[in-house]
């Protein structure tokens, strides 16, 4: 039994991208699947989103990505990075692209593009991994105080997130032990929780893109006509923010929406998810298109300077 799941495990690493359109694949026929004789009450939910509400939630969206990428830079700060903001954002919206398939890829394309883009400035990929962990940990904390909305519609024991909340305070706890440690490139990545001000920073952009994102699934899941509170919203976020860690690719919003409001209409709660995958990608390949432009114009600025400096 051990020997198959090495097997697939090693298969998974060394093919991550075809597992995960692979897995796309699978997860968008069992959607379709489920929305077979719902197609009129999903298109109408679809369409029934009025445009403005789409806009606003683009924006919400990309205001998140700049949060969470604000929170990135203070924990590479602190670990002894020395990029500028600029490239680091650049660098960052790489992330868009990895996601569309899986969280993993979007997390690894972003320290790859960071590495490649300031490598004498730059922290070692171990640094640089370990840095995202003051983030993930916020996010983590924050989706266990949380959990208390996924009792009612997972049918989870009422004493669950009391569980939660006590294994994510032993696991901060040993975090901030770990930040203590010196001498690898690894501890180096948690240098922000040694610091109040650069751990506060770090919490402090983490909830504004949490509460953003929060936001923009209540907006979503009303413009379609579920009636959603700001709980199910939360929700649905952590849903995603799970789900998104399996190969699953864009069906990931339709699927969390689902899991948690299908009992609410099947249909709606799909085209939200839905909606939310597009708005999100919509925001994503803004923040990208910026990102290329951005870094084509300081290319070209740093072609003619040498000429202006020799006039």
């Amino acid at each position: 039994m051990r020997r198959p799941l090495t097997r697939l495990r090693g298969f998974g690493r060394a093919h991550p991208v075809l597992v995960a359109t692979l897995g796309a694949v699978l997860m968008l026929g069992a959607l379709g699947l489920l929305l077979a004789g719902r197609r009129d009450e999903f298109a109408a939910a679809l369409s029934g989103a009025p445009w403005w509400i789409l806009t606003i939630t683009v924006v919400i969206h990309i205001v998140a990505l700049l949060a969470r990428t604000e929170a990135w830079h203070v924990s590479i700060e602190a670990a002894g990075g020395r990029v500028s903001r600029r490239v680091l954002f650049r660098a960052s919206s790489m992330q868009v692209l990895g996601s569309l398939l899986s969280g993993q890829l979007g997390a690894a394309a972003r320290i790859v593009a960071l590495r490649r883009s300031s490598p004498k400035v730059c922290p070692q990929v171990p640094t640089l991994i370990a840095a995202e962990v003051p983030i993930l940990s916020v996010e983590i904390a924050l989706a266990a105080l949380s959990s208390f909305t996924l009792v009612g519609p997972l049918g989870l024991p009422w004493w669950s997130p009391l569980v939660a909340g006590a294994v994510i305070a032993l696991l901060g706890t040993g975090l901030r032990r770990l930040s203590l440690c010196t001498g690898r490139d690894l501890w180096r990545g948690l240098a922000v929780i040694r610091s109040l001000r650069g751990g506060g920073r770090v919490v402090c952009w983490v909830l504004v893109a949490v509460f953003s994102q929060i936001f923009r699934n209540w907006l979503l899941l009303h413009a379609v006509g579920v009636d959603a509170s700001f709980f199910d919203a939360i929700a649905v976020l952590i849903a995603v923010v799970t789900l998104g860690q399996l190969p699953v690719g864009p069906a990931v919003g339709a699927a969390a929406a689902v899991v948690i409001l299908g009992g609410d209409g099947v249909a709606a709660a799909a085209a939200a998810g839905v909606l939310m995958t597009a708005t999100g990608t919509t925001g994503g390949l803004a923040f990208a298109l910026w990102a290329g432009i951005d870094g084509l114009v300081s290319r070209l600025r740093a072609r003619h300077a040498p000429a202006v400096v020799g006039a």
